[in-house]
């Protein structure tokens, strides 16, 4: 298999760490590659026709795309304990989304201020992205820290990609001021060998 990442998405991020955990990585070809919508030069174009990372070219079958996509496929070719059977693979779906929810938040906000011109850029856009942001946050520490605590699923991994990202791009803000059982688990799930292995650059 090929793998097509960029160091710095938290969406590829979520890919390397289950194929750290899935024991893929070894039959796995990491390319790194990838583009925006205004200049999708380096974007695996061919095996996403979206322009975006992370995208898997299988052996057997034609390239998947979008995380969530690619890591089911990875969980089914490892030992699929990433997403669990029903019930709780409800509750791990739903923390995964918010975990993605996030993600599309902050880099809306990163958008915003690199590739919008400045005299055109809406503070109250970036402002809302981190409402959304702080709705979440604030229900991951009031509702989920039981399940975050729990074995490791596909839910804990998009969250703690998600808090890795907000640290590299919008450390400013603090994520951590509020959220103290979150920040506790943050740290404790960051020194897993996988997700240090797959650390954003700094």
């Amino acid at each position: 298999m090929r793998v097509f990442v960029s160091p710095a998405s938290p969406y590829a991020r979520k890919v390397m760490i289950v194929l750290h955990e899935t024991g893929l990585l070894a039959r796995t070809e990491v390319v790194i590659g990838s583009g925006t919508p205004l200049d999708p030069t380096n974007a695996p174009l061919v095996q996403n026709p979206l322009g975006k990372v992370p995208a898997l070219e299988r052996d057997d079958g034609p390239a998947l795309y979008d995380s969530r996509v690619i890591c089911q496929f990875l969980d089914h070719l490892g030992d699929g304990r990433l997403y669990p059977a029903p019930p709780r693979r409800w509750e791990v779906l739903t923390l995964e989304a918010t975990g993605d929810g996030i993600l599309d938040a902050a880099l809306s906000m990163v958008y915003e201020g690199r590739i919008r011109p400045p005299e055109l850029q809406m503070p109250a856009w970036v402002e809302g992205q981190w409402a959304k942001i702080a709705r979440a946050l604030d229900v991951l520490e009031a509702r989920w820290m039981a399940h975050l605590a729990g074995p490791l699923d596909m839910g804990q991994i998009a969250v703690a990609a998600a808090l890795g990202y907000l640290d590299l791009r919008h450390g400013a803000r603090n994520w951590r001021a509020g959220h103290p059982a979150l920040a506790t688990w943050f740290a404790q799930i960051s020194e897993r060998p996988s997700l240090l292995a797959t650390a954003p650059p700094t």
